[in-house]
Protein backbone atom coordinates (compact mmCIF):
# COMPACT_ATOMS: atom_id res chain seq x y z
CA UNK A 1 0.00 0.00 0.00
CA UNK A 2 1.40 3.08 -0.68
CA UNK A 3 1.77 6.01 1.62
CA UNK A 4 -1.03 9.12 0.61
CA UNK A 5 -0.52 12.61 2.09
CA UNK A 6 -3.86 13.84 1.36
CA UNK A 7 -5.57 10.67 2.14
CA UNK A 8 -8.93 11.15 4.32
CA UNK A 9 -8.32 10.29 8.24
CA UNK A 10 -10.09 7.23 9.37
CA UNK A 11 -13.01 8.13 11.36
CA UNK A 12 -15.10 6.50 13.99
CA UNK A 13 -17.96 6.06 11.75
CA UNK A 14 -15.38 4.23 9.32
CA UNK A 15 -14.66 1.80 12.33
CA UNK A 16 -18.16 1.24 12.95
CA UNK A 17 -18.76 0.51 9.20
CA UNK A 18 -15.76 -1.67 9.32
CA UNK A 19 -17.51 -3.82 12.59
CA UNK A 20 -20.60 -4.19 10.75
CA UNK A 21 -19.24 -5.53 7.73
CA UNK A 22 -16.97 -7.64 9.80
CA UNK A 23 -13.75 -6.48 8.08
CA UNK A 24 -10.99 -6.49 10.94
CA UNK A 25 -8.96 -3.95 11.94
CA UNK A 26 -5.10 -3.50 12.62
CA UNK A 27 -4.00 -1.33 15.34
CA UNK A 28 0.15 -1.34 16.11
CA UNK A 29 1.68 0.85 18.40
CA UNK A 30 3.70 3.91 17.87
CA UNK A 31 6.12 6.27 19.53
CA UNK A 32 7.85 8.46 16.90
CA UNK A 33 6.92 10.19 13.22
CA UNK A 34 9.07 7.43 11.25
CA UNK A 35 7.20 4.74 12.42
CA UNK A 36 4.09 6.40 12.30
CA UNK A 37 4.34 7.17 8.55
CA UNK A 38 5.29 3.75 7.80
CA UNK A 39 2.84 1.94 9.79
CA UNK A 40 0.21 4.13 7.96
CA UNK A 41 1.70 3.17 4.65
CA UNK A 42 1.89 -0.37 5.24
CA UNK A 43 -1.70 -0.72 5.84
CA UNK A 44 -1.66 -0.28 9.93
CA UNK A 45 -5.61 1.74 10.28
CA UNK A 46 -4.91 2.81 14.33
CA UNK A 47 -1.71 3.89 15.97
CA UNK A 48 -1.70 3.55 19.44
CA UNK A 49 0.68 5.56 21.27
CA UNK A 50 0.86 3.78 24.48
CA UNK A 51 2.36 4.04 27.70
CA UNK A 52 4.65 0.61 26.68
CA UNK A 53 7.03 3.11 25.89
CA UNK A 54 8.10 3.11 29.55
CA UNK A 55 9.03 -0.75 29.05
CA UNK A 56 9.98 -0.89 25.21
CA UNK A 57 11.54 2.87 24.96
CA UNK A 58 12.34 4.09 28.56
CA UNK A 59 13.76 0.54 29.30
CA UNK A 60 11.22 0.05 32.37
CA UNK A 61 9.91 -2.81 34.19
CA UNK A 62 6.10 -1.48 33.84
CA UNK A 63 4.07 0.87 32.75
CA UNK A 64 3.49 3.18 36.19
CA UNK A 65 6.16 5.82 35.88
CA UNK A 66 5.12 7.29 32.49
CA UNK A 67 4.00 10.50 32.95
CA UNK A 68 2.00 12.74 31.05
CA UNK A 69 4.68 14.88 29.46
CA UNK A 70 6.07 11.67 28.22
CA UNK A 71 2.76 10.95 26.34
CA UNK A 72 2.43 14.36 25.11
CA UNK A 73 5.80 14.20 23.63
CA UNK A 74 5.16 11.09 21.65
CA UNK A 75 1.76 11.72 20.69
CA UNK A 76 2.97 14.78 19.26
CA UNK A 77 5.74 13.07 17.59
CA UNK A 78 3.60 10.28 15.97
CA UNK A 79 0.69 13.01 14.97
CA UNK A 80 3.29 14.53 12.66
CA UNK A 81 3.76 11.06 10.91
CA UNK A 82 0.35 10.10 10.69
CA UNK A 83 -2.43 11.17 7.96
CA UNK A 84 -4.87 9.29 7.38
CA UNK A 85 -4.61 6.24 10.33
CA UNK A 86 -6.45 7.45 13.90
CA UNK A 87 -4.14 8.06 16.62
CA UNK A 88 -4.50 6.93 19.56
CA UNK A 89 -3.44 8.39 23.16
CA UNK A 90 -2.96 6.53 26.17
CA UNK A 91 -3.95 8.53 29.33
CA UNK A 92 -1.08 6.96 31.79
CA UNK A 93 -1.20 5.89 35.58
CA UNK A 94 -2.61 8.50 38.16
CA UNK A 95 -3.52 10.90 35.16
CA UNK A 96 -7.41 9.98 35.33
CA UNK A 97 -7.78 8.19 38.14
CA UNK A 98 -8.42 10.92 40.75
CA UNK A 99 -11.68 12.80 39.01
CA UNK A 100 -13.38 13.04 35.74
CA UNK A 101 -12.67 16.28 36.31
CA UNK A 102 -8.94 15.50 35.99
CA UNK A 103 -9.33 12.61 33.34
CA UNK A 104 -10.55 15.33 30.70
CA UNK A 105 -8.10 17.75 31.95
CA UNK A 106 -5.23 15.27 30.75
CA UNK A 107 -7.43 13.86 28.20
CA UNK A 108 -7.57 17.75 26.08
CA UNK A 109 -3.83 17.47 26.91
CA UNK A 110 -3.35 14.27 24.84
CA UNK A 111 -5.83 15.65 22.14
CA UNK A 112 -4.36 19.04 21.43
CA UNK A 113 -1.05 17.37 20.64
CA UNK A 114 -2.73 15.12 17.93
CA UNK A 115 -4.66 12.00 19.79
CA UNK A 116 -8.02 12.01 18.09
CA UNK A 117 -9.21 9.11 20.81
CA UNK A 118 -7.88 8.17 24.04
CA UNK A 119 -7.70 5.22 25.86
CA UNK A 120 -8.05 4.47 29.50
CA UNK A 121 -7.44 1.89 31.65
CA UNK A 122 -10.56 0.37 34.10
CA UNK A 123 -14.04 -1.52 34.21
CA UNK A 124 -17.64 -0.33 34.76
CA UNK A 125 -16.09 1.45 37.71
CA UNK A 126 -14.34 3.87 35.25
CA UNK A 127 -17.71 4.45 33.30
CA UNK A 128 -18.62 7.29 34.68
CA UNK A 129 -15.50 9.48 33.70
CA UNK A 130 -15.67 7.82 30.32
CA UNK A 131 -19.34 9.11 29.54
CA UNK A 132 -18.46 12.53 30.87
CA UNK A 133 -15.44 12.72 28.16
CA UNK A 134 -17.49 11.61 25.58
CA UNK A 135 -20.25 14.03 26.35
CA UNK A 136 -17.59 16.42 25.98
CA UNK A 137 -16.35 15.82 22.31
CA UNK A 138 -13.50 13.23 23.71
CA UNK A 139 -13.74 9.41 22.03
CA UNK A 140 -12.70 7.26 24.15
CA UNK A 141 -10.85 3.76 24.02
CA UNK A 142 -11.57 1.30 27.08
CA UNK A 143 -8.97 -1.46 28.67
CA UNK A 144 -10.05 -3.92 30.11
CA UNK A 145 -9.29 -7.70 31.10
CA UNK A 146 -4.89 -7.58 32.16
CA UNK A 147 -4.57 -3.92 32.60
CA UNK A 148 -0.84 -3.60 32.91
CA UNK A 149 -1.13 -0.22 35.31
CA UNK A 150 -2.81 -2.55 37.86
CA UNK A 151 -0.49 -4.99 37.52
CA UNK A 152 0.88 -4.95 40.93
CA UNK A 153 -2.58 -4.79 42.54
CA UNK A 154 -3.32 -7.97 40.19
CA UNK A 155 -0.20 -10.08 40.76
CA UNK A 156 1.40 -10.12 38.14
CA UNK A 157 0.33 -10.25 34.17
CA UNK A 158 -2.21 -13.52 34.49
CA UNK A 159 -4.90 -14.29 32.12
CA UNK A 160 -8.03 -12.42 33.69
CA UNK A 161 -11.92 -13.83 33.22
CA UNK A 162 -11.23 -17.51 33.14
CA UNK A 163 -13.31 -18.44 36.04
CA UNK A 164 -17.21 -17.62 36.31
CA UNK A 165 -17.02 -14.65 38.36
CA UNK A 166 -14.26 -13.47 36.56
CA UNK A 167 -16.16 -13.28 33.52
CA UNK A 168 -19.20 -12.09 34.33
CA UNK A 169 -17.39 -9.20 35.41
CA UNK A 170 -16.09 -8.31 32.20
CA UNK A 171 -19.37 -9.32 30.53
CA UNK A 172 -20.39 -6.50 33.01
CA UNK A 173 -17.49 -3.94 32.19
CA UNK A 174 -17.74 -4.43 28.85
CA UNK A 175 -21.24 -3.55 28.64
CA UNK A 176 -21.11 -0.77 30.96
CA UNK A 177 -18.23 0.84 28.78
CA UNK A 178 -20.56 0.78 25.72
CA UNK A 179 -23.21 1.79 27.14
CA UNK A 180 -21.26 5.22 28.64
CA UNK A 181 -20.12 5.60 24.89
CA UNK A 182 -17.11 4.05 24.42
CA UNK A 183 -16.19 3.71 20.58
CA UNK A 184 -13.47 0.59 21.48
CA UNK A 185 -12.56 -1.54 23.99
CA UNK A 186 -9.05 -3.14 24.17
CA UNK A 187 -9.00 -7.09 25.61
CA UNK A 188 -5.99 -8.04 27.02
CA UNK A 189 -5.32 -11.52 28.31
CA UNK A 190 -8.58 -12.97 27.69
CA UNK A 191 -9.44 -16.55 26.81
CA UNK A 192 -10.88 -16.14 23.19
CA UNK A 193 -14.01 -18.07 24.15
CA UNK A 194 -14.97 -15.14 26.25
CA UNK A 195 -13.35 -12.45 24.00
CA UNK A 196 -15.94 -13.83 21.28
CA UNK A 197 -18.70 -13.48 23.19
CA UNK A 198 -17.96 -9.68 24.51
CA UNK A 199 -17.37 -8.71 20.47
CA UNK A 200 -20.84 -10.65 19.40
CA UNK A 201 -22.54 -9.04 22.40
CA UNK A 202 -20.88 -4.92 21.49
CA UNK A 203 -23.48 -3.37 18.60
CA UNK A 204 -21.23 -0.60 18.45
CA UNK A 205 -17.90 -0.38 20.12
CA UNK A 206 -15.40 -2.38 18.61
CA UNK A 207 -13.45 -5.10 20.22
CA UNK A 208 -9.32 -4.79 19.82
CA UNK A 209 -7.46 -7.89 21.21
CA UNK A 210 -4.02 -8.59 22.26
CA UNK A 211 -4.09 -12.01 23.58
CA UNK A 212 -7.81 -12.52 23.40
CA UNK A 213 -8.23 -15.13 20.42
CA UNK A 214 -8.81 -14.54 16.50
CA UNK A 215 -12.78 -13.56 17.28
CA UNK A 216 -12.44 -9.60 18.16
CA UNK A 217 -12.84 -7.41 15.39
CA UNK A 218 -9.42 -5.98 15.38
CA UNK A 219 -6.00 -6.66 16.73
CA UNK A 220 -2.97 -4.48 18.76
CA UNK A 221 0.86 -5.98 19.06
CA UNK A 222 3.23 -3.53 20.41
CA UNK A 223 5.51 -2.79 17.71
CA UNK A 224 8.64 -3.76 19.21
CA UNK A 225 7.20 -7.33 19.48
CA UNK A 226 5.78 -7.57 16.44
CA UNK A 227 9.46 -6.77 14.92
CA UNK A 228 11.22 -9.10 17.49
CA UNK A 229 13.48 -6.33 19.01
CA UNK A 230 12.33 -6.27 22.26
CA UNK A 231 14.83 -8.06 24.79
CA UNK A 232 12.33 -8.45 27.52
CA UNK A 233 10.22 -11.63 28.07
CA UNK A 234 7.95 -12.81 25.39
CA UNK A 235 4.27 -13.44 25.88
CA UNK A 236 2.08 -16.05 24.60
CA UNK A 237 0.45 -13.49 22.09
CA UNK A 238 3.49 -11.91 20.82
CA UNK A 239 4.52 -12.68 17.39
CA UNK A 240 7.77 -11.77 15.31
CA UNK A 241 6.58 -11.15 12.07
CA UNK A 242 10.97 -9.98 11.07
CA UNK A 243 11.55 -13.29 11.67
CA UNK A 244 9.43 -14.52 8.33
CA UNK A 245 10.41 -11.00 6.37
CA UNK A 246 12.95 -9.47 4.51
CA UNK A 247 12.57 -5.89 6.29
CA UNK A 248 10.51 -3.87 8.35
CA UNK A 249 7.85 -2.54 6.29
CA UNK A 250 7.08 -6.22 4.75
CA UNK A 251 6.71 -7.68 8.70
CA UNK A 252 4.13 -4.43 8.94
CA UNK A 253 2.70 -5.69 6.17
CA UNK A 254 2.59 -9.21 6.78
CA UNK A 255 1.20 -8.50 10.09
CA UNK A 256 -1.80 -6.41 8.70
CA UNK A 257 -2.57 -8.99 5.78
CA UNK A 258 -2.51 -11.46 9.01
CA UNK A 259 -5.17 -9.77 11.08
CA UNK A 260 -7.36 -8.71 8.17
CA UNK A 261 -7.06 -12.37 6.95
CA UNK A 262 -8.34 -13.60 10.34
CA UNK A 263 -5.04 -15.96 10.74
CA UNK A 264 -3.12 -14.21 13.54
CA UNK A 265 -3.65 -14.62 16.40
CA UNK A 266 -3.67 -18.52 15.92
CA UNK A 267 -4.49 -20.45 18.73
CA UNK A 268 -0.73 -20.91 20.26
CA UNK A 269 -1.10 -17.26 20.67
CA UNK A 270 -4.51 -17.35 22.34
CA UNK A 271 -5.70 -18.54 25.85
Amino acid sequence: MSYLSDAKPLSLNDFRKMKAAGEKLAMVTAYDASFAQLLEAEGAEILLVGDSLGNVVQGRDSTVAVTMRDMVYHVECVARGARRAMVIGDLPFGSYQESREQALRNACQLMAAGARMVKLEGGAFMAETVAFMVERGVPVCAHIGLTPQSVHQLGGYRVQGRTDAGARQLKADALALEQAGASMVVLEMVPASLAGELTAAAKTMATIGIGAGPLCDGQVLVLHDMLGVYPGKKARFQKDFMAENGSIAAAIAAYVKAVKAGQFPAAEHSY
